[in-house]
C-alpha cells in the first residue's frame, strides 16, 4: 500500500541543513560538455564533480509566488529527499530557482539569492527505491500564453540516489542526518535556459501510477537605475 505524506511542515525550523547537488549527471562526458558550455558563458568550472552547496534553510518555500531581482532567473526541477525524524526518508520534488546573471559571478550566490520552491506532498522513499531509475521529472514554462515543456526525462540521467548520498557523505565528512534536505540536480532545458513568469514542475512514478505536481509564479522586482 502506498501513501502520500502531506502533514510534514516544511518550515525552516524543521530543517537542519538544506543541500543542493550540482553537476550530478550520470554520464561523465555529458557533464564535462555541460561544464565547458557554462564556462563559455562565464560560469566557473566546479572544483569537485559532483559538488554540493549549503543553502540557508529560510530559502525553502511551498508557496506559489516568489519575488526575484531582475529578469535573469529561471527554475529547474529536481527530486528532493528529506530525512524526517520519526518518518524516515521522504521523496518529493522542488525547483532550484537560480539567478543566471549572478551565476557568472558565483554559482553559490546565484542559488542562495532565490527561494527553493518545494511541493508540499511527499512519498515514502522506500516505495520508489527499487524502481528509482523509472521516475520521471518534468517542468513547464509559459511562452506567448502557451504552456511549453521545459525539461523532461527520467532520473537515470543523474547519479543514482544511493551514489549521490554516498558522494555527499564523502564530501561533507558526515551522514545525511535527521532533518537534512537535499535537492538532487536537474535535467537540461529543452531549447536552452530562459526565464518565464510561471514555472510548473512534477515528479512521476509510472510504476505506481502517481505524481506530485506544484507550480509558482515569478514576480520580478524593479531594479532602480
Amino acid at each position: 500500500m502506498t501513501s502520500a505524506v502531506t502533514d510534514y511542515n516544511l518550515e525552516a525550523k524543521n530543517i537542519n541543513r538544506l543541500i543542493l547537488g550540482g553537476w550530478t549527471g550520470r554520464d561523465g562526458a555529458a557533464v564535462e560538455e555541460h561544464i565547458v558550455e557554462l564556462e563559455a558563458l562565464g560560469v566557473a568550472r566546479p572544483k569537485d564533480v559532483p559538488t554540493f552547496f549549503r543553502m540557508s534553510r529560510d530559502r525553502i518555500t511551498t508557496g506559489n509566488i516568489i519575488e526575484v531581482s531582475g529578469p535573469d532567473t529561471s527554475g529547474e526541477v529536481e527530486f528532493v529527499l528529506v530525512n524526517v525524524p520519526g518518518k524516515g526518508l521522504l521523496l518529493g520534488v522542488g525547483s532550484d530557482h537560480t539567478d543566471r546573471k549572478l551565476e557568472t559571478v558565483s554559482v553559490c550566490q546565484s542559488k542562495q539569492i532565490c527561494e527553493k520552491v518545494i511541493a508540499p506532498e511527499f512519498w515514502h522513499f522506500e516505495e520508489a527505491h527499487d524502481h528509482w531509475d523509472k521516475l520521471i521529472l518534468r517542468s513547464f514554462i509559459y511562452e506567448d500564453g502557451q504552456r511549453v515543456t521545459y525539461q523532461e526525462g527520467a532520473v537515470d540521467a543523474m547519479l543514482h540516489v544511493d551514489t549521490l548520498l554516498d558522494n555527499f557523505k564523502t564530501y561533507s565528512g558526515g551522514e545525511f542526518g535527521e532533518a537534512d534536505m537535499i535537492m538532487g540536480g536537474t535535467l537540461s532545458a529543452i531549447g536552452g535556459i530562459r526565464p518565464s513568469s510561471r514555472f510548473d514542475f512534477e515528479i512521476e512514478d509510472p510504476i505506481l501510477n502517481r505524481r506530485i505536481s506544484h507550480h509558482y509564479e515569478i514576480t520580478t522586482l524593479p531594479i532602480p537605475i
